[in-house]
């Protein structure tokens, strides 16, 4: 019979040859005391500061994020829309949050624009996409290559054999050995005879005994192929022609395509009662069948409705009554505008695949990513020489144990139109990382266990939590060469969203994490300039009135002093040792003096402050004059203290 061009690319070795934020943000009331301690809540204050006009873009970040994060979308908005309009240059993420936020005040014209910000500068992973974003793709495939001892499987024939699969201590396969002859080579993927299913014995040293054919009632006059056992060997899921109870069945065009069908054992060890998936059609193929390492999904290659390109991967979930799902396309990160086929799962959540649509070395390459627990996939990576070369190359499988399997090609050398090849494994490709820091104070130092820690995507989008140990530690397991946020979230103290970039090789990446409090607790004799990490009120050079910016940081003082009428500031003004003792002892009395007088004019009592400049003589560190230190250690000593003298 006639197959059209697409059947056999699915079946042979050309393939289709086939937030939840409802966490709180830590944000309580100003007004509590506790045994003489004042309560300060920064984000409140950041506010009242930002009603009065004042403009500062991290400060409206804080304040769109607290509202977005408790579900707070028409304040958030209120906050990003100020966020924007200081600057429109923000992370795609940003662009996202504020269309949300348009929704909800129900501006569904300005959120659409957003949203096609958003989508311009997120972008697409398609397979110009991956080419643009992965030019040096040679040489990423030469660092993975080298790393298998590869040999003839020895049960190749001078047909086409391919696609195994372990049944207890038997190898099976298909293959078009002794099923027909030979027909003159018009295409590379009809010169064969329909294939059946044959088995080998796998001794002790893994080596194969001569194959036999597999159990005669899974046998039709059309194509099996790519079998798949359940764990306890009592079901098969595998490919065939769509054929059943003696009858062919036809697409719109009279093609015959390709079926999942499933086999149980008897008790008397026959396979039988075969039966097609019920997410089989006429119209499309579905072929080479793969279990997760639960048995629990299926995952296949097909062409059907919602196919990215030529092929995709698809998955589908297998309920504890034997129904099914429906299907799920793995997504982009996988699938291309070309062909993605053979899917395999290792024990490990290991995703092995062949596919033309990424950066490979010719034809069909092996490629392999990992599956997380929350059904995730990684970024796929080729695994090099010398199972990928230059034609095609799939049907990979491995025992994670042993690191052995076997994999088909149709590489030069071989005996047939397809080969079957063992390999052995020498070294892991898959690269383990690790995310790990600890999360403490910022202005103390002091280690914070119990911190709620939430891992998300480059997309914001939430993995895993976990919550630091009785040393403030914090670990996730993350794929390397990757980009993730980590936020911190801790009572008390402004929630943090901290970047990380995976490095692409095994190990740990340390994020260490410093909380800033939102609400303060101080006291006499504490610096409240460390409550909102005031280092420095600036003047211009030689100067002492109060610049813009610097009004910015003395409306908190003012705010705090406003809410604690009983509260006493002592303001020093300290400077680095870069000018004379004299000139220098001038210089910060004076800054000391006109924050003092800015505070005045906005309504504090003069008999709640004094002020003093003390230069240069309470450095903080060795920068003393004539030391040569660095632009950063004479800033540490560039400071303004608030000291509360009176409660």
């Amino acid at each position: 019979m006639e197959i059209k061009k697409l059947l056999y690319s699915i079946l042979f070795s050309s393939a289709l040859v086939m937030q939840g934020y409802s966490q709180k943000a830590g944000v309580a009331s100003a007004d509590k005391k506790y045994d003489r301690y004042a309560y300060v809540d920064a984000i409140a204050t950041y506010e009242r500061i930002a009603n009065k006009g004042y403009k500062d873009s991290d400060m409206f970040r804080k304040l769109g994020n607290a509202y977005y994060f408790n579900a707070k979308l028409e304040e958030a908005g209120k906050w990003y829309e100020q966020l924007f309009g200081m600057n429109e240059e923000q992370e795609p993420e940003y662009y996202y949050r504020y269309s949300q936020c348009l929704k909800a005040m129900g501006d569904y014209a300005k959120a659409d624009k957003f949203l096609e910000q958003f989508n311009q500068k997120s972008g697409n992973d398609l397979r110009g996409k991956l080419f643009l974003n992965n030019k040096n793709y040679l040489q990423e495939i030469k660092a993975n290559s080298g790393r298998f001892f590869i040999e003839d499987a020895g049960i190749n024939s001078k047909f086409s054999d391919y696609g195994s699969s372990f049944l207890d201590n038997k190898l099976v396969f298909a293959s078009a050995r002794d099923t027909g002859g030979i027909t003159k080579k018009v295409f590379k993927w009809n010169n064969q005879s329909f294939t059946n299913l044959y088995t080998a014995d796998v001794d002790l040293d893994g080596n194969l005994s001569k194959p036999v054919r597999f159990d005669k009632n899974i046998r039709s006059k059309f194509h099996e192929s790519t079998p798949v056992f359940t764990k306890d060997g009592k079901t098969m899921y595998f490919t065939r022609n769509n054929f059943l109870g003696g009858k062919r069945g036809k697409d719109i065009n009279k093609n015959t395509l390709l079926k999942l069908y499933k086999a149980s054992l008897n008790n008397e060890g026959v396979w039988g009662d075969v039966v097609e998936l019920p997410f089989n059609s006429n119209e499309y193929s579905l072929a080479h069948p793969a279990l997760s390492a639960d048995d629990k999904t299926l995952y296949f290659a097909s062409d059907m409705p919602g196919t990215l390109g030529q092929s995709d991967l698809f998955k589908v979930a297998i309920n504890s009554d034997g129904s099914f799902g429906k299907p799920e396309n793995l997504g982009n990160k996988v699938n291309t505008e070309g062909r993605e086929t053979f899917p395999f799962i290792s024990a490990d959540n290991e995703l092995y695949y062949a596919t033309d649509g990424h950066p490979g070395l010719g034809g069909l390459d092996i490629f392999v990513a990992t599956i997380a627990s929350d059904g995730t996939i990684s970024n796929p990576q080729n695994v090099g020489e010398p199972v990928n070369g230059k034609t095609d190359d799939f049907a990979f499988f491995i025992d994670s144990k042993s690191r052995k399997g076997y994999f088909t090609s149709n590489r030069e050398g071989g005996k047939g139109y397809d080969d079957i090849y063992k390999f052995t494994e020498t070294k892991k490709l898959i690269c383990e990382q690790e995310l790990e820091g600890i999360i403490t104070d910022k202005a103390d130092g002091k280690l914070l266990p119990n911190t709620q820690l939430i891992l998300l995507d480059s997309k914001f989008k939430e993995l895993q939590q976990t919550t630091s140990d009785s040393n403030a530690h914090y670990t996730f397991a993350v794929n390397c060469g990757e980009v993730y946020y980590v936020r911190a979230i801790r009572t008390d103290y402004e929630t943090k969203e901290q970047k990380a970039t995976i490095g692409k090789e095994s190990g740990k990446t340390n994020l260490p994490i410093e909380l800033e409090k939102s609400i303060c607790k101080v006291t006499v004799g504490d610096d409240l300039a460390k409550c909102f990490g005031i280092k420095m009120i600036y003047f211009d050079l030689d100067k002492s009135f109060v610049r813009k910016e610097a009004a910015l940081e003395l409306e908190k003082i003012l705010d705090v002093m406003k809410q604690y009428p009983q509260m006493k500031i002592d303001i020093r003004s300290h400077t680095d040792s870069r000018q004379t003792n004299a000139y220098n002892e001038k210089l910060s009395d004076r800054r000391a003096k006109a924050t003092v007088a800015w505070l005045v004019k906005n309504g504090i009592a003069a008999e709640r402050l004094t002020g003093k400049g003390y230069g240069e003589s309470q450095l903080v560190n060795h920068c003393a004059d004539n030391v040569k230190c660095t632009e950063e250690e004479h800033q540490a000593n560039r400071r303004s203290e608030f000291i509360i003298s009176a409660m």
